[in-house]
């Protein structure tokens, strides 16, 4: 163990100050970053781990998925120093080197804004909108009561899928099984209103 130790501290007397600002930042942020995937896989959210701080930042620009999160900021950090690390012994002059890890690190936090975007919509993709039935046609499957004296249900195409949903009226007779409606309004986001199709 003793060696061990030994081995590592000759091999960082031996970098320069450049080079081990470099793989400070790596070893620190890879360090985080591993802690940050074992939280996500334990509690399911990495956020838990490390607070609140990322829900507060997407709260404060509104778009969702922004820049300024905890995950992307360890994320930034764990790219820059890897990429300044691989290329401090390359015959680039230090701000290019800088420069380079800059941008890696700034692009690793685009690639990461884009997939949570891309992720967010494939979730709100299967969440049901009632709201996007109004004006739809479809087909009564169960007798919708004149004048909102009952609840009946249809059958739409609703999201890519037909959907069977509960039904009211305002027509002032019954809609019988098999006739079509169109879809006038939405009550309480889960109860469609109907009118048959004349």
């Amino acid at each position: 163990m003793n060696t061990i130790l030994l081995d590592i501290g000759s091999w960082w007397q031996q970098l320069q100050g450049f080079e081990k600002i470099f793989w400070f930042i790596a070893l620190l942020f890879s360090l985080l970053f591993v802690i940050q995937t074992i939280f996500s896989f334990a509690a399911g959210d990495g956020d838990e781990a490390f607070g609140d701080a990322d829900a507060a930042a997407d709260a404060d620009d509104g778009i969702g998925y922004g820049f300024f999160t905890i995950k992307n900021f360890i994320a930034f950090f764990t790219i820059f120093g890897w990429t300044g690390v691989a290329l401090s012994k390359s015959n680039l002059n230090s701000i290019a080197v800088i420069g380079i890890a800059l941008l890696a690190g700034c692009l690793m936090v685009l690639m990461m804004v884009l997939i949570m975007r891309s992720m967010s919509r494939l979730k709100q993709s299967g969440t049901l909108i009632m709201g996007n039935a109004v004006g739809k046609t479809g087909t009564v499957y169960l007798l919708v009561p004149a004048a909102r004296t009952g609840v009946g249900k249809v059958n739409i195409q609703l999201q890519g899928a037909i959907k069977e949903l509960n039904a009211i009226t305002d027509d002032g007779a019954d809609i019988a099984t098999g006739s079509f409606i169109t879809v006038t309004g939405v009550v309480n986001n889960n109860m469609l209103v109907v009118s048959k199709n004349l």
